[in-house]
C-alpha cells in the first residue's frame, strides 16, 4: 500500500471527543475508545498539504467559496455514483444533522410525522424531537439468517398516514451497515411517491462501501424520484474531516433552496471556515486513492472481527456490514440484561462500544464498535469483548 494505516496516531492530547469525553459517556476514562464514528488515521497527505497552504498564508479571515468547490462535490458524485447534480441546485451547509434539523424545523408543520428506520443514528431521533414533530419508527427486521430487511408491509402502513410528511433515509445505514439495494431504495420510493410522503436522504457513508456492494444514491432512480428527495453528503466521513464541519445538500426545487440558504444566513453559518473549503475540494478532487486503499484496509479490520468472534466468542453474533466502518455486535444469545453486557464491557473489558438502546428500542442488547483505526486496536478491542464475555459466561454457569 502506497499509504500506511498501521501508523500509531496518538490522540490523548488533541482534544479528541473520541478520546477526551469517554467519562462523561462511559464513566471512566481509561477505556478503548470504539465508539464515536471518527478514525484514528491521518487523513490523506494531499488534503493536508492543501491546508498546510491555506495555514503559509497566515490569514484566516471570511472567505468566499469558489465555484470548483461546488464542481469538486459535483463531479465525484457523478464519477463514482453516475449521480448528476446541477450546480444551481447544491448548497453549503456545517452539516448533515444541522441540514435535516433546519428542514424538519422550516419544511413542516407541528401535526406532521416524520419517519426514521431504527436501530439508526441517535440524532434522526434527536432532530425529529426537537423540531416538535411526532417520530414514527419503521423497525428494521431481521431473516432467518440474521441479514437485516426493511419491513416493507410495516413501511407501506405508515406512509398511508396522511400526517406522514418526510422519511429520513438512511444508506450506507448506520448501524447495521446495509448498503440498500437499488430495487430496494425503489420500492422505498414508489411507496413515498404513492403516499406522497417527502424523502431526506443521508448518505454520508457512501464512499466506504466494501467488494461486491454497490451504493446508489436514492435521487438518481428517476426524475420523479429526485424531485420529492433532499440529499445530504459530504467528504467528512470518508475522508476524517468531521472536525471541520462542512457538508452539501441537494434541492431539486429551487424555492426551498432558497428558503434554506435564508434560514442558514439567519443563523450566519453560511460561510466555510478556512480550512474546511480547501480540504473539501482537495479531498474529491486528489483522495480517491487514499479511499481506495482505506476501504481495502477497513474491510481486512472487518474481516478480522468476524473471523476472531466466530472462532472465540461464538454466543456473540455480527452480519458482516457492507458499508461504513461500523460493526454491529449482537449479544442475545448470552441471555442478558442489556445493563449486565453494558457493565461487563466496561468494567471488565475497558472497552467503549456505543451501547445499542441509543439507536432504538430494537438495538437492546447490541453494541456498535468502530474499527476505523490501525489493526492493533482492533485486535486489542476484540479481545477487550472476549475477556468481557468470558468474565459474563464464568459468572452465569455459577449461578
Amino acid at each position: 500500500m502506497k499509504y500506511n494505516f498501521d501508523k500509531t496516531v496518538n490522540r490523548i492530547n488533541n482534544n479528541s471527543a473520541k478520546w477526551n469525553e469517554m467519562e462523561k459517556n462511559f464513566g471512566k476514562n481509561d477505556l478503548l475508545p470504539m465508539w464515536i464514528a471518527d478514525m484514528d488515521f491521518e487523513t490523506a497527505p494531499e488534503i493536508l498539504e492543501e491546508m498546510k497552504n491555506k495555514l503559509d498564508q497566515k490569514i484566516f479571515g471570511y472567505v468566499s467559496r469558489p465555484d470548483s468547490y461546488y464542481q469538486s462535490a459535483i463531479d465525484w458524485s457523478k464519477k463514482r455514483y453516475n449521480y448528476d447534480i446541477e450546480p444551481t441546485s447544491i448548497i453549503h451547509s456545517p452539516g448533515v444533522i444541522p441540514t435535516i434539523s433546519i428542514l424538519l424545523k422550516n419544511f413542516s408543520k407541528d401535526t406532521d410525522k416524520i419517519m426514521i428506520q431504527t436501530p439508526v443514528y441517535p440524532p434522526f431521533a434527536g432532530t425529529v424531537k426537537n423540531s416538535n414533530k411526532t417520530l414514527v419508527e419503521n423497525k428494521l427486521i431481521q431473516d432467518d439468517n440474521g441479514n437485516w430487511k426493511i419491513d416493507f408491509e410495516d413501511f407501506e402502513n405508515k406512509a398511508k398516514d396522511e400526517n406522514l410528511k418526510w422519511f429520513i433515509l438512511c444508506n450506507p445505514h448506520n448501524p447495521v451497515g446495509r448498503v440498500w439495494k437499488k430495487e430496494e431504495l425503489q420500492r422505498i420510493a414508489d411507496i413515498c411517491l404513492k403516499y406522497d410522503v417527502r424523502v431526506i436522504a443521508d448518505e454520508i457513508w457512501r464512499d466506504l462501501v466494501y467488494k461486491g456492494h454497490e451504493f446508489t444514491a436514492f435521487a438518481s432512480l428517476s426524475k420523479e424520484v429526485e424531485n420529492i428527495t433532499i440529499t445530504c453528503f459530504s467528504a467528512t466521513k470518508t475522508f476524517n474531516l468531521a472536525g471541520l464541519q462542512a457538508s452539501f445538500a441537494v434541492f431539486p426545487r429551487k424555492d426551498e433552496l432558497d428558503l434554506f440558504d435564508s434560514k442558514l444566513g439567519a443563523l450566519d453559518i453560511k460561510r466555510n471556515n478556512p480550512f474546511s473549503l480547501v480540504a473539501m475540494e482537495a479531498a474529491f478532487n486528489k483522495g480517491e486513492e487514499w479511499l481506495n486503499e482505506l476501504v481495502e484496509y477497513l474491510e481486512g479490520n472487518v474481516n478480522f472481527v468476524i473471523e476472531y468472534v466466530q472462532k472465540n466468542i461464538p454466543k456473540v453474533k455480527i452480519i458482516k456490514p457492507e458499508g461504513t466502518y461500523l460493526v454491529w455486535f449482537d449479544f442475545r444469545e448470552l441471555n442478558l440484561s442489556n445493563e449486565e453486557i453494558s457493565k461487563a464491557l466496561i468494567e471488565e473489558g475497558k472497552v467503549a462500544l456505543n451501547n445499542g438502546t441509543s439507536f432504538g428500542d430494537v438495538g437492546s442488547e447490541f453494541f456498535r464498535m468502530n474499527i476505523a483505526c490501525p489493526r492493533y486496536m482492533v485486535q486489542d478491542a476484540i479481545k477487550r469483548v472476549d475477556k468481557a464475555v468470558k468474565v459474563l459466561e464464568k459468572d452465569l454457569a455459577l449461578i
